[in-house]
């Protein structure tokens, strides 16, 4: 079995959440959101690797409040850039030999169900990049600064990107070192905002999974209820191991 590295990033701002606190601390049920995140990956038997990748300004709190969770699971802790490739790239750069593959999955995403996982991990083996997706299935309106309709967006071929998003390490490490590097370059105009962007740009082709619509990005406070709820109709897998948090009460 491939092994794969899990980059877990939790670096963002999250400004449209509001609030003092990241998003990522807040709660879902009594968990916070980001350890909610790393408990889809910790037990399972192709993962070798779990890193958490977080903002300077948290990584202080994620140590002394956090500290004790994050080491009896494993999980090693990374400190992130500015922007989201900077913090990918330090997590990359802490992903350890044996790994085969690279998984890069977003904090704030936490309604994955086993399935999904293993879904992109075997497309990933088999093509070298996978991305889960889901079809547009709006009406996509273009509006200008004034806030005028100026155009309806055909949806036709369109679909919107999930995580978490597998690679073969050497595939997404070359594309990020030739991005960051100035060799590889992206449209003008377009800003980076996944994995699976900077990969297919270097020329490799990344395979299209079929994600799930339950797979939500939490980005307001709104989502938290919405995500509690969802997380209790995703189909459960049992795993060979207790959870951290299990064993953690004995």
């Amino acid at each position: 079995m491939d092994k794969m590295s899990v980059i877990v990033v939790a670096a963002g701002s999250g400004q449209r959440f509001g609030g003092e606190e990241n998003k990522i601390f807040a709660k879902i049920g009594d968990q916070s959101v980001f350890l909610v995140a790393l408990q889809l990956f910790v037990n399972r038997e192709d993962v070798c690797q779990t890193i958490l990748v977080v903002s300077p300004s948290d990584i202080d709190q994620m140590k002394s409040k956090f500290g004790a969770n994050i080491g009896f699971m494993g999980v090693k802790l990374v400190e992130g850039g500015a922007e989201r490739h900077d913090s990918v790239a330090a997590g990359l750069a802490a992903v350890q030999e044996d790994a085969a593959l690279v998984c890069v999955h977003d904090a704030v995403r936490v309604c994955v169900a086993a399935d999904w996982i293993e879904d992109v991990y075997r497309a990933a083996v088999k093509h070298g990049a996978a991305v889960p997706v889901c079809p547009v299935t709006s009406t996509l309106k273009r509006v200008d600064k004034g806030g005028v309709v100026t155009e309806t967006v055909s949806r036709e071929g369109l679909f919107a990107a999930q995580t978490p998003q597998v690679f073969r390490k050497e595939l997404i490490r070359k594309a990020y070192d030739d991005f960051r590097s100035g060799t590889l370059k992206l449209p003008a105009g377009v800003p980076v905002t996944d994995d699976a962007q900077i990969v297919s740009a270097a020329g490799h082709p990344v395979y299209a999974v079929e994600g799930d619509p339950r797979n939500i990005k939490i980005t307001t406070r709104g989502d938290l209820a919405l995500a509690g709820a969802i997380i209790k109709t995703l189909p459960q897998k049992p795993v060979s191991r207790r959870g951290a948090f299990e064993e953690a009460q004995w």
